[in-house]
């Protein structure tokens, strides 16, 4: 049986603000853990301190600023050791070919990948910290179903999501022996922000919250991935193991037919 969040935790949440990683962030603070959260913007952090002053430390900041995240180092372990990193900050941009930008690709590729990445230049010494008193210690980054299968227009944001996952993969490897688990999370489509911006159907589209009770349930059962809804997700698995010959030409006709609407998970 696993360990993680059997007792009340010191977990750190990035993009923290709105969400799903709002939705986590209230979905733990229920369960009695403790919280320090980071957001560009800190008026909504302060609307989630207001339910638990005592168990939530606000520490905004710009995940891709190292100066920001280095000034905020010392705030993750404000309750004590920290027990859990929850990498959530990211965006989606998506391409229109016809105008087509590199700056899109960047975008996305510099805040899902390496706003990820720079996090960790000071949560992985703080995780390292509560390894050595032989506490449990855990990484979790929230990735996306959308590599899975190649989506007209989400050549940036399916590249970013491809890349994180390999990275949070690898680190699972490098980490093992440290005794860190490290959680790849990969939503569908999960109401947010984000994706209320979208133009077209979201098949299988799960709220917020649903989606953090999804994550918290797999944490607290000892799961390394995490994957929901599980009808999208095995749907872009199965269609993902097809020829490529066959992705390539249903990738193609949906492109085709949907003009400059394809569906892209969360």
């Amino acid at each position: 049986m696993s360990k993680r969040l059997e007792t009340p935790s010191n977990i750190w949440i990035t993009g923290a603000g709105s969400g799903i990683g709002e939705a986590t962030a209230r979905s733990l603070l229920d369960l009695g853990h403790r919280l320090v959260l980071t957001g560009r913007r800190r008026e909504p952090l302060d609307a989630i301190q207001a339910i638990s002053q005592d168990r939530v430390t606000v520490a905004p900041a710009d995940i891709t600023d190292q100066l920001q995240l280095r000034s905020i180092a010392p705030q993750l372990e404000s309750h004590g050791d920290l027990n859990m990193v929850i990498l959530n900050a990211g965006t989606c941009e998506y391409l229109d070919v016809r105008h087509y930008s590199s700056d899109v690709i960047a975008n996305n590729l510099q805040i899902n990948v390496v706003g990820t990445a720079r996090c960790l230049d000071i949560a992985l010494p703080a995780l390292r910290r509560t390894r050595a008193k032989g506490q449990p210690a855990t990484l979790v980054i929230v990735s996306s179903s959308a590599w899975w299968f190649p989506f007209g227009r989400a050549e940036g944001y399916g590249a970013s999501k491809a890349a994180l996952s390999y990275f949070a993969h690898s680190l699972r490897a490098d980490l093992a022996a440290e005794g860190i688990d490290v959680v790849v999370v990969s939503p569908g489509f999960v109401k947010t922000p984000l994706t209320d911006r979208n133009d077209f159907p979201m098949p299988f589209l799960v709220t917020a919250e649903d989606a953090a009770n999804r994550i918290v349930n797999g944490l607290a059962h000892g799961r390394r991935e995490i994957a929901f809804p599980k009808r999208f997700t095995w749907t872009l698995r199965l269609l993902g193991a097809l020829p490529r010959s066959i992705i390539d030409r249903m990738s193609a006709a949906m492109a085709r037919q949907s003009d400059h609407s394809q569906d892209v998970p969360k």
